[in-house]
């Protein structure tokens, strides 16, 4: 067809451009990662540090109170499995469009190939990645884990992913990002488009868990529908080269809701350029857009913005960030009312902890090295569900060498 030729030429013009902003990755250094990957049927069977990676991002190998599985091994989906298919459906992208021939009407929609040189490599590259559906009307109990995962040395991981909630159903997802040990460096593109159609609950939670090395680039975009409702975490806490993550919710439906959690971590020679946009094209619509971001030594932009095009609609962005023994914090909001029956507020505050915090709860009994990860737990729990106890083992860990290090 005419008009895919064209986009394939506008996606391989796109590909030579440099990146607008943010640290610019030559994609000749990377060679493109295989599709020809062994399949894993039984997660039991994977290596002891193979099931401490998939844990330390959420994803539980035993699948115990999880829905479905899916894992995805440089660019091939090594995994899924199903425990309830009248509930959910979860598959790869490209066994789903196979499957059903109106998800083709779902891909490249939200997301355009051409917006810059990553989502054109993602789109060139056919990627495969991750389908889950939860039919009309359906509830999930449990949630469902998918895990993209980085195996092989020096090389670009292109994913693509959709996810569709129909109307009045509920979903709960945890997906996990991470690399197999002894991966330093490598790219990963992720291209993620979500469907929340009317009345529906999507609750959506990643977690980064990467090497020291890697550049990640993922690029998504959320429809929500009358009444729908899309709520997102998203926890970056591991040293990692750089992120760049601005996600877009667009609430095309009356009374639809949004609310993005940004929990991350900037250690030394890290670059995060971490936020979202909100985008309220119905009236009374309503978001939140939560950022808590610390730095050790590395470098984070923390950016929101929320562009109100609909009476009645209302929004607040918040914005914290703490800097503990070195590294910049900078906080980027932007509000945009282009109508005039519109509430749009913002609230950022960019610092360290104030020494009377922690010697109020010396005063206590506490050391100041437990008052530091104390105030500094409180000030990144925005409230995430469903993930496994190793993972929180995990989570707190890291917040103690914060704390340790923050002193």
């Amino acid at each position: 067809m005419q008009a895919d030729e064209d986009l394939r030429k506008r996606a391989e013009a796109a590909l030579k451009k440099t990146a607008a902003y943010g640290e610019d990755f030559d994609l000749d250094e990377y060679s493109i990662a295989s599709k020809d990957v062994e399949k894993t049927e039984d997660l039991g069977e994977l290596s002891e540090e193979d099931q401490r990676t998939l844990l330390n991002v959420g994803f539980t190998p035993s699948e115990e109170n999880r829905s479905g599985s899916l894992i995805m091994l440089d660019n091939a989906v090594t995994h899924t499995s199903l425990r309830d298919k009248d509930v959910v459906e979860l598959m790869s992208l490209k066994d789903a469009m196979k499957t059903h021939d109106w998800v083709k009407d779902y891909v490249w929609k939200l997301v355009k190939p051409d917006a810059d040189k990553y989502t054109a490599m993602s789109y060139l590259q056919e990627a495969d990645g991750y389908f889950i559906r939860a039919p009309e009307g359906k509830k999930s109990k449990m949630p469902v884990q998918t895990c993209l995962l980085l195996g092989s040395k020096q090389v670009s991981q292109t994913v693509h992913n959709i996810v569709i909630v129909e109307e009045g159903a509920e979903l709960d997802v945890i997906t996990g990002c991470s690399t197999k040990h002894g991966i330093e460096k490598g790219l990963h593109l992720g291209i993620s488009e979500m469907y929340v159609k009317k009345g529906a609950t999507l609750n959506f939670t990643m977690i980064h868990n990467w090497a020291e090395q890697i550049g990640v680039r993922p690029r998504t975009v959320v429809h929500v529908e009358e009444g729908g409702k899309y709520i997102s975490n998203y926890v970056t806490l591991k040293p990692v080269k750089s992120i760049q993550a601005y996600p877009t919710v667009v609430l095309e439906g009356k009374g639809a809701f949004a609310r993005l959690n940004t929990i991350a971590v900037a250690h030394p020679g890290s670059e995060l350029d971490l936020g979202s946009r909100v985008i309220f094209n119905a009236e009374d619509t309503k978001a939140e857009l939560i950022s808590r971001t610390i730095t050790t030594g590395g470098n984070i932009i923390a950016r929101g913005e929320m562009i109100g095009n609909a009476n009645k609609a209302k929004g607040h962005l918040e914005c914290h960030g703490l800097v503990l023994g070195g590294g910049m914090q900078r906080a980027i909001p932007i509000l945009e009312a282009n109508v005039e029956d519109i509430e749009l507020s913002h609230e950022a505050a960019v610092g360290r902890i104030a020494r009377e915090q922690i010697e109020y709860l010396m005063a206590r009994g506490l050391t100041e090295e437990e008052s530091v990860g104390m105030i500094v737990r409180g000030f990144l729990d925005v409230g995430i569900q469903g993930i496994p106890d190793e993972l929180k083992a995990d989570i707190d860990a890291t917040i103690a060498k914060i704390g340790e290090n923050a002193i």
